[in-house]
């Protein structure tokens, strides 16, 4: 058996225990894995040109154009020089590097692609940049920085760096809060500070200007922030049948979340958490006034959940419209049916096959990859062995 589906008949919501419990029954679809391309430094993201082709961002290395069918990989140039080092093969505690790419939803007219990175200033520290470049003969041109979260800081964690397009054309981020112990955190905690960049949800314009129906957070708040109370949230990704917005998020000792993304809410980090904190002395402070926002679901053991998507492709009948969620710790990936913004079931996959999991993406005709966070990245087809596809 290579799988397991745990049915959970209530939503896990706050701090609480598990309501009622886990049940098992059975999948009829046999997923199974295939290799198509490997030799890739960490691969963080990946969004495809053609149904074969794929620009792809190493953690640890370049943005590449890979083709899928021939297994080429070349380098795009002009990436910007303020890049980090990558030292994570020496550091493994170093979280810096390249994060997602996506595409402009025009791209085949203006040629826009978006690109998270963590950016370094000389002597002082990082932190997370997105920039906005045209693809021109394999090459980065025109390069604009739409957001970045300073401070920059010698902290090399929790960048965040998430991004999606959403129905209407805006681009949502997310930024973590880059801290690593919550001892460290200010009298007023960074993702609850509203004149801090970092942990928030960022909604812009494609051109990094800041849409009219944002929430107001008031004069003195960062512009373009969308949700607050972020700690280190990854995946983001849009519900096709609803429009609605998804976001994973990475908790410290277990708390790692799914959330629904509501405009002007706040996820409430670190005053509450469905974990515990990295720093057991740690008492948060009470915030007068404030209103937090419940996950949608949160694991009762560490899951590190990353690039989320929701599949809507043919070959897994089974699948349609379920969100999946690949996860880091012991090489998760899990399968969650939602109904009305519930989530009814959830089914861990390949559980005797394990690999840390960075993203899941689907090719526009509807074929499932994954990629794998390893020094010898590799982009995996996920294939349905009871399906001619």
């Amino acid at each position: 058996m290579n799988r397991l589906i745990l049915i959970f008949l209530g939503i896990a919501i706050g701090c609480s225990k598990v309501k009622k419990p886990w049940q098992a029954s059975y999948s009829k679809t046999k997923p199974i894995k295939e290799t198509i391309v490997d030799s890739l430094k960490h691969p963080w993201s990946m969004a495809f040109i053609s149904e074969d082709e794929a620009l792809v961002t190493e953690k640890d290395g370049n943005l590449l154009r890979v083709d899928l069918s021939t297994k080429k990989k070349k380098i795009m140039e002009g990436f910007p020089k303020d890049l980090t080092d990558s030292i994570r093969v020496v550091w493994r505690g170093d979280n810096s590097g390249i994060f997602e790419v996506v595409l402009d939803p025009d791209f085949k007219n203006n040629h826009h692609v978006y690109l998270s990175y963590a950016a370094k200033q000389q002597g002082i520290g990082s932190a997370t940049k997105v920039v906005r470049a045209e693809l021109k003969n394999d090459s980065l041109v025109n390069i604009k920085t739409l957001l970045e979260a300073g401070p920059f800081t010698k902290e090399y964690f929790h960048y965040g760096g998430g991004m999606v397009f959403g129905p209407d054309g805006t681009l949502y981020i997310t930024m973590g809060e880059r801290l690593f112990r919550e001892i460290d955190e200010p009298k007023l905690p960074i993702a609850q500070d509203l004149k801090d960049k970092r942990g928030k949800i960022y909604r812009i314009n494609s051109d990094g200007s800041i849409p009219d129906d944002n929430p107001d957070y008031g004069s003195n708040a960062v512009p373009g922030i969308y949700a607050i109370g972020i700690r280190a949230a990854q995946g983001i990704t849009v519900q096709p049948e609803t429009n609605a917005i998804w976001f994973s998020e990475h908790g410290t000792r277990q708390g790692d979340e799914v959330n629904r993304l509501k405009a002007g809410a706040n996820y409430g980090w670190p005053i509450i958490t469905t974990g515990g904190y990295r720093s057991r002395a740690y008492v948060p402070p009470t915030i007068e006034g404030a209103v937090y926002t419940d996950p949608t679901w949160y694991w009762q053991h560490t899951v590190a959940p990353t690039g989320l998507m929701f599949y809507t492709g043919d070959e897994f009948p089974e699948w349609k419209n379920d969100l999946l969620v690949p996860g880091l710790s012991k090489g998760s990936l899990w399968r969650f049916r939602i109904e009305n913004d519930t989530i009814k079931s959830a089914e861990e996959l390949f559980i005797d096959d394990r690999v840390r999991s960075r993203k899941v993406v689907q090719s526009p005709n509807g074929r499932l990859y994954m990629l794998t966070d390893e020094d010898n990245g590799k982009i995996i087809r996920i294939k349905n062995t009871t399906n001619t596809h």
